[in-house]
């Protein structure tokens, strides 16, 4: 069964102009009407690393879980962060960037990699403690602009380092964009085999040109957790200077319904939110 997940967090994070708490609410209100496995909704880290998202506990005071079967998802950068998310019974996943390069984790979460693995390890205690699910998203997974070391054989000694953790559900993330279809084929197809307990999934920034290629990739090598972000905004803003956006929700949803997929959407709520996403994004 496919997992669709919902990232209005990854599109509106690296917006520059403050994006008014209600609309935020108001936004994610109708992303959880539409049917979406999950929703990556905000995140519990520095307001002065990603100020958009100094209000995600206001946000989710705000919204209306009522009725929904999504579920809902959050950023942590560290153990602290892991804390105040495990405050909230709301919430059912918090997900933690780790990354292959080191100059990438250390932009982005101002860690080592060795540190990062260790906040992972503290961060899946505590999660198990307070029911939480952990996921890990590897991001960088596909390959790096700094000229930091990465290999396919690199990708599978960081997922034998999260199997022995406990990690279920793991997200390969190409951060810039740059993944090749028979690299995704490569990796899903390898790493899925090895692991068969884990969750694999994938958080793709791509321009558009490149989407379906990617997706197919994917799709064929047995993937079936896709992260996306309505219109393709988004981005990472620790990344580089130039973002490059998410995969587009609509072109996700159409790729897989060509495919023969039953999506279990509501048209006219997936409607109605991609009318609000065009008001909250220009």
């Amino acid at each position: 069964m496919i997992k669709l997940v919902e990232c209005p967090r990854d599109a509106m994070q690296g917006r520059a102009e403050f994006i008014d708490t209600a609309i935020k609410a108001a936004f994610i209100n109708q992303l959880l009407q539409v049917g979406f496995d999950t929703i990556d909704f905000g995140s519990f880290v520095s307001p002065k690393a990603i100020p958009q998202m100094r209000d995600t506990a206001e946000v989710l005071e705000q919204l209306d879980l009522f009725g929904t079967k999504s579920k809902l998802l959050a950023i942590v950068a560290n153990v602290r962060g892991a804390e105040d998310a495990c405050h909230f019974e709301e919430i059912d996943f918090l997900g933690f960037p780790l990354s292959l390069s080191e100059t990438f984790q250390q932009r982005n979460t101002n860690k080592s990699i060795s540190e990062a693995l260790e906040a992972i390890e503290n961060i899946q205690n505590l999660s198990e403690i307070k029911g939480k699910t952990l996921v890990t998203y590897l991001s960088m997974g596909f390959g790096n602009p700094y000229n930091d070391p990465y290999s396919p054989e690199l990708v599978a000694d960081f997922v034998r380092n999260l199997d022995d953790m406990g990690i279920k559900i793991i997200s390969f993330a190409d951060t810039v964009g740059t993944a090749q279809p028979e690299l995704i084929s490569e990796l899903f197809t390898v790493n899925s085999q090895s692991y068969p307990k884990i969750e694999f999934g994938m958080h793709l920034h791509t321009h558009p040109d490149n989407l379906e290629p990617k997706i197919m990739a994917a799709l064929k090598a047995g993937c079936f957790r896709f992260d996306s972000a309505m219109l393709g905004f988004g981005g990472c803003p620790m990344a580089k200077d130039d973002l490059v956006g998410n995969v587009a929700t609509e072109s996700l949803i159409r790729i897989l319904e060509q495919e023969g997929y039953e999506l279990d959407l509501n048209r006219m709520e997936f409607g109605e939110a991609m009318k609000l996403a065009n008001v909250v994004f220009h």
